[in-house]
């Protein structure tokens, strides 16, 4: 069991899931699936079928988010350029009221997309690491390397091998089985070849094996293990999956984007980066399809192809979508955990919304208030300066007497009064 794990993803989070993930790969091959592109495009399909709830989820909230969104960049213009800590604060208490009006937080529309990421990274390495989760492929390897460490100076004569497959001997320590199944999983059809003759000894077992492996790598005739590029002079049946994944992911993104709300707001930064990212992405799946062993893009076409079929699916589930609704029921589910926690339900709060529309007036109205202060204490000290320099030249002893008698005679007017 030990020998097992160590092949396995072992990075926090991503390996958590890529183990839950390996069980239903591993469960796919028990069912009588033995042919590992059959096996990833099933695997793709169910797990794009459990993750349909979160991506209701994120499509909910980006319809959220094309509503906050004006009222959000009426905040940020109306803060534009001032860098002040009580503007800061200011924006940030708007900001948070404009999202509690809709139930909502600044990172509600970040959390689905922020749980499926570490479900997409596991569910690459359990793609990229096989005999490491499925425990029929992995014995198939197993018996080769077993047969393979038993033959002298064998960790000498595979270093060329290792090399060639990106695995350079002196970051892998080729005395642990697991080890060498790593590298013999990332053998094609001439390495087994040149495995074969530099080891004449393992002849019969490889003759057993090797047919298995090739049976559970070939896929529509195309060897899943070997990447399509071979070569401008070199072109093959293979070169059409780096093709489909190219237009699979553009198909996919089209789907995507086209169908999500617009807010009539013109585009901003972030809206022209995703446009450019939806165009790149297609052409970064070519590249890599052609460069990555065909099995790999054999996930990116199934998985493009299951996420547009199920945000098709999406969309017509939510076109008619009541955000009045949506805003209720993310309003009570807070509500829900805040009365756990011993607080106060929270509301539309629109007194403060309202503030936040108007604060521009309210400021404006407060800069006036203290102008006018201004203006009444200036004037009184005039008067006073006029009242106790009256019939005296300004500055001179005369009328610093006549300040001090004029002090006594006011004082003593205030007392008869009283």
């Amino acid at each position: 069991m030990d020998v097992v794990l160590l092949t396995k993803s072992s990075t926090p989070i991503i390996g958590w899931f890529a183990e839950i993930l390996g069980f239903i790969m591993n469960l796919i091959f028990d069912l009588g699936i033995t042919n590992i592109g059959v096996a990833i495009i099933i695997f793709t399909l169910v797990i794009n079928i459990i993750m349909i709830p979160l991506t209701i989820n994120q499509q909910k909230s980006q319809k959220l988010q094309a509503v906050i969104q004006p009222e959000i960049k009426a905040i940020q213009d109306k803060y534009k350029g001032k860098t002040d800590n009580e503007s800061a604060m200011k924006m940030n208490a708007e900001t948070r009221a404009v999202y509690s009006k809709y139930g909502t937080s600044m990172a509600g529309g970040c959390l689905p997309l922020l749980i499926q990421m570490p479900i997409l990274f596991g569910l690459y390495q359990v793609i990229y690491r096989i005999p490491a989760y499925v425990t029929s492929v992995r014995s198939v390897f197993e018996t080769v390397a077993t047969s393979l460490m038993q033959q002298s100076d064998y960790i000498n004569k595979i270093s060329d091998l290792a090399k060639a497959v990106r695995l350079p001997v002196e970051n892998n320590d080729y005395t642990i089985p697991n080890k060498v199944i790593d590298l013999l999983y990332k053998f094609t059809p001439e390495k087994w070849t040149t495995l074969s003759e530099t080891f004449p000894n393992m002849r019969s077992v490889l003759e057993t094996s090797v047919p298995l492996i090739k049976q559970m790598n070939s896929f529509l005739g195309i060897d899943l293990s070997v990447s399509p590029w071979q070569g401008m002079n070199n072109i093959n049946i293979a070169w059409i999956i780096p093709i489909l994944a190219g237009v699979t992911q553009f198909i996919s993104t089209k789907v995507m984007t086209t169908n999500q709300p617009k807010n009539g707001e013109p585009e901003n930064e972030m809206a022209k980066q995703m446009q450019s990212m939806n165009t790149v992405m297609p052409i970064m799946s070519v590249v890599f399809c052609f460069t990555l062993p065909a099995g790999i893009g054999i996930y990116w076409i199934a998985s493009a192809l299951a996420r547009t079929v199920i945000q098709l699916l999406v969309n017509y589930r939510l076109k008619d979508l009541d955000i009045d609704k949506l805003v209720e029921s993310n309003l009570a589910k807070q509500n829900a955990k805040r009365a756990k926690q011993g607080l106060p339900a929270l509301s539309a709060n629109k007194k403060v919304i309202e503030n936040a529309k108007h604060m521009d007036e309210i400021e404006k109205q407060e800069k006036e208030d203290r102008a006018k202060k201004y203006e009444v204490n200036a004037k009184n000290l005039k008067d006073s300066t006029e009242y106790y320099n009256k019939d005296a030249k300004p500055g001179s002893l005369a009328s610093k007497a006549n300040m001090v008698a004029k002090y006594n005679e006011k004082q003593a007017n205030s007392k008869k009064n009283k």
